[in-house]
């Protein structure tokens, strides 16, 4: 249950009292212990972050880590939706590796700004930390990195985000050299202002030749100066791939093949779906993210059509900036594509809010305006969910990936809908192009055929590129 504020004064910054979101950094909260609880500074970790550790990962998944769940409900949002919050923050924790122990909700006007929430709620998390002997506190929302530090004084143990955990899945399941490579992006994007000094580490080394010079630089200068020169060879690599990319959709585009797209949130059925549609193979999972590679195969379309048909990392509420920068030339094929079948989850306990997140990503990507067809997927477990949702949302498919139900509806929606984005045209074919008449069968749909005294009259359903090529037969309807 959330519980108010205890002293919902944010934290001032200036000394005129003034409460500016400015950041307050550690040494400078007031009313607060400077020492962590007595026993937990052998017994637990406290050194997220520091850049050249033995692991990268932000929850040690040697062990099953003990984790407190914090969120801060805000003015706008309803106790329903910070649960619900709470409740995938618990999930996406489970998936990383770890447990929760417990969970704690403030309702407040906005976040702490020193530590996210006030003062004796912090209090209250390390008490229930030191009671359950928890490793972690996650907090549901991004952590400013003066919050972090100052939340893991207090606390005497790791403090650690939603964007943080999301990042170790992504780490966890990243296979493809792209992938490791973007993931890695991330995490030093993420890293980088959150560098700290290692104990024992911060004196400046000093000028090795002659005794001429100021001193050195210290080891945390030296650990960003390393820490940046590794995220400019990954952008350089990054940068290389996405030019293979290019050049791979200018070859799908000399094809004229068109591009189907799946995307929808994590675990709704995508991979599932791309699985039933063409065999593809792919590793399909109950967790979340359990696939970030983009995967594509040639789908056949009743009619005989032929289409590409790709399968995009899951998207997730609060999903890190920098996972979509990293993942930006994977996530363009959504944004190219001429139609993205959105995949919902009937048994979601909110399909709508999940429906909502995945908008604000098309936004995000630029692939808002790309055309949609919404599919309503595990109806075989939600029946009356999915009955529901394709009522609200009219023109919608309701299908189950798993027993196959729907996906013949599926395939005849997907083939109108792309039948549909392409203008018919007329042409008449002397009879003795039979070449011509060929080349148009194979080019696009044939809508009708009529024999006239001049020749075959055809009325044809043609990509703008291939309309070009019969410019010269095109004649006006009727």
């Amino acid at each position: 249950m959330s519980e108010p504020d205890d002293d919902p004064e944010p934290e001032t910054n200036a000394t005129d009292g003034s409460t500016e979101g400015n950041i307050v950094d550690a040494g400078s909260v007031d009313g607060l212990p400077d020492e962590p609880a007595p026993g937990d500074e052998e017994t637990h970790r406290g050194a997220f972050g520091e850049f050249g550790s033995d692991s990268t990962a932000f929850i040690d998944r040697s062990f099953r880590e003990r984790i407190v769940l914090v969120g801060v409900a805000l003015p706008h949002v309803d106790d329903e939706d910070v649960a619900a919050n709470l409740d995938e923050l618990a999930r996406l924790v489970d998936t990383a590796g770890a447990d929760e122990v417990a969970r704690f909700v403030q309702r407040r006007q906005s976040p702490d700004p020193a530590t996210y929430v006030g003062k004796g709620k912090v209090t209250e998390i390390r008490d229930m930390a030191v009671a359950t002997d928890s490793d972690t506190v996650v907090f549901d929302d991004e952590l400013a990195p003066a919050q972090q530090r100052n939340l893991e004084r207090i606390l005497g143990r790791t403090a650690i985000d939603r964007t943080a955990v999301i990042l170790d899945i992504f780490a966890q399941n990243a296979s493809s050299q792209e992938g490791k490579a973007q993931v890695e992006l991330a995490q030093l994007r993420y890293r980088l202002p959150r560098l700290r000094g290692r104990s024992g580490r911060m004196s400046q080394q000093v000028n090795a030749i002659g005794l001429r010079g100021g001193p050195g630089e210290t080891q945390m200068e030296i650990d960003r100066r390393r820490l940046v020169r590794r995220i400019h060879k990954l952008e350089v690599e990054l940068q290389t791939i996405g030019r293979h990319r290019d050049t791979q959709r200018k070859s799908r585009r000399r094809s004229g093949l068109r591009h189907v797209v799946i995307v929808g949130y994590t675990n709704s059925g995508k991979s599932t779906l791309l699985n039933r549609l063409t065999a593809a193979g792919v590793l399909v999972e109950d967790r979340l993210f359990a696939t970030l590679d983009a995967t594509t195969r040639r789908l056949h379309l009743p009619g005989g059509e032929s289409v590409l048909l790709t399968d995009t990392v899951g998207f997730v509420r609060k999903l890190p900036h920098q996972l979509v920068e990293s993942f930006k030339s994977t996530l363009d094929v959504a944004a190219e594509a001429d139609l993205l079948i959105h995949v919902v989850d009937a048994s979601a306990i909110a399909p709508e809010a999940q429906q909502a997140a995945v908008a604000d990503v098309l936004v995000e990507i630029g692939a808002a305006d790309r055309p949609q067809l919404l599919v309503i997927n595990k109806a075989d477990l939600a029946p009356d969910a999915a009955a529901r949702l394709a009522s609200d949302h009219p023109g919608s498919i309701v299908i189950s990936a798993t027993d196959g139900s729907g996906i013949d509806h599926l395939l005849t929606a997907v083939s109108d809908r792309l039948r549909g984005l392409r203008a018919p045209v007329t042409v008449l074919i002397p009879y003795a192009r039979g070449d011509v008449i060929a080349a148009l069968h194979r080019a696009g749909e044939v809508l009708s055929e009529t024999t006239t005294e001049g020749g075959m009259r055809m009325r044809v359903s043609l990509e703008d590129a291939e309309a070009g090529r019969f410019a010269e037969y095109q004649v006006a309807e009727g």
